[in-house]
């Protein structure tokens, strides 16, 4: 065998070595290639799930604020319409015709007098426009005394030292108490559903 013959299987061995490392190296490029473009696909499909949760997210977000938004709108009318109820009520209170204030008037005096001694000094304060009503009404009574102005719609507080008691009898007091005994169903009839 001569030398060129040699290396002439050298170079061919060569060869098909070389092919077949290209080929390995081809073959791995391929598996590479693949992997990586599963783990891209793989990456872009969180990538898509995650940016849908949070889409979601968002607007469950979204639909809970704007309900409770709209729940806190609704709130603040209901208590404005209670407000203007209120109001009007409490107009209706000091427009009284003057029969039927007298005849409240009287009846709160009355509720009142029995917390109080025979013989005991009874100062009695009302609405300043209720003045000459008030004198008027409490000649009848032995011991009471228009004592001045106290800021109400109507009524009486009544009070003596020597009792040590003070009776608030007045349209306010008494409009407090109902409202609040009532609220729920003054709301109720004013926005049935």
């Amino acid at each position: 065998m001569s030398l060129d013959t040699v290396v002439e299987d050298i170079r061919e061995e060569a060869s098909a070595r070389a092919e077949e490392i290209r080929e390995a190296g081809d073959a791995r490029a391929d598996e590479i290639v693949s992997a990586a473009e599963d783990d891209a696909d793989a990456i872009l499909d969180a990538a898509e799930t995650e940016v849908g949760r949070e889409i979601d997210q968002l607007e469950e977000q979204r639909l809970s604020s704007a309900k409770l938004e709209a729940k806190q709108k609704r709130l603040e009318a209901r208590r404005d319409v209670l407000g203007e109820v209120r109001e009007q009520v409490e107009r209706e209170l000091v427009e009284l015709d003057e029969g039927t204030r007298e005849e409240l008037t009287r009846t709160l005096l009355d509720a009142a007098s029995v917390e109080f001694e025979a013989g005991d000094d009874v100062s009695v304060y009302g609405r300043g426009d209720d003045a000459d009503l008030l004198e008027s009404i409490l000649g009848e009574y032995d011991g009471y005394e228009y004592a001045g102005e106290y800021d109400c719609l109507g009524g009486v507080v009544v009070e003596s030292e020597q009792s040590r008691v003070r009776v608030n009898n007045t349209f306010d007091s008494l409009l407090e108490d109902v409202w609040e005994e009532n609220l729920r169903e003054i709301s109720n009839r004013l926005f049935e559903q």
